[in-house]
């Protein structure tokens, strides 16, 4: 039975406006998200489908849009729709406004949830006035699964645009190795002495699993 033929009180769209999301189930709010079922299969079966092929609703959170292709029925719109849903949610997940960075653990609990549960490498950027408070979170580059392209001039203009005076880096290696590569100590020396040139402080530079963190050493410190 397509959604649209069930009785009002029973489609997903309908409850979640008269009792709220939390009245629904997993597939029900996944559901919503795809907006469509596919022929012979409604949207809350095809919800129910895709879960059962990711093992739970936290492993389609963290699915690329790729892996959500291998269901019959989810098509390239499904799949971005329901990855950059969840990607929505891990990017809220951060400092709040107007937090403070003082040390690496408030830089880490600030970046993490916007690199953990990602196959790809993505480094983020969290940028402070002159008092440490947060001005903003952002995405530096996004990358493949053992790299992340980014220049130090990017970082630097997007620190200078924003208004920061400091600002502390992150990026996650998916492969859970917390090592800094050569390329990622090389990266933090030049971006240091370029930061130090304009007038700005890096803060810190993270490596970030998914189940821990460690600083690259700087030279400040």
């Amino acid at each position: 039975m397509r959604v649209k033929d069930m009785p009002a009180r029973d489609q997903p769209r309908e409850r979640l406006l008269a009792e709220g999301p939390a009245a629904l189930a997993d597939r029900e709010l996944l559901a919503l998200l795809l907006g469509s079922g596919s022929k012979g299969t409604n949207a809350v079966e095809l919800a129910s489908l895709l879960i059962a092929h990711c093992g739970d609703l936290e492993e389609v959170a963290h699915s690329e849009a790729h892996r959500l292709l291998a269901v019959p029925g989810i098509g390239p719109a499904k799949a971005a729709r329901v990855a950059a849903a969840f990607d929505l949610v891990r990017r809220t997940f951060t400092a709040p406004e107007r937090g403070k960075i003082t040390s690496s653990a408030d830089l880490a609990n600030a970046a993490a949830p916007m690199l953990r549960g990602i196959g790809h490498e993505r480094m983020v950027a969290v940028i402070c006035d002159t008092a440490g408070r947060v001005i903003r979170n952002t995405v530096i580059s996004t990358g493949g699964a053992d790299h992340c392209p980014a220049s130090v001039r990017e970082v630097i203009t997007k620190v200078l645009t924003s208004g920061g005076a400091a600002f502390g880096l992150a990026h996650n290696h998916p492969a859970g190795s917390l090592e800094p590569s050569r390329s990622d100590l090389d990266f933090t020396a030049h971006l240091e002495e370029a930061a130090e040139t304009v007038g700005l402080r890096l803060l810190d530079h993270l490596v970030v699993t998914t189940r821990a963190w460690r600083g690259i050493p700087l030279k400040h410190r």
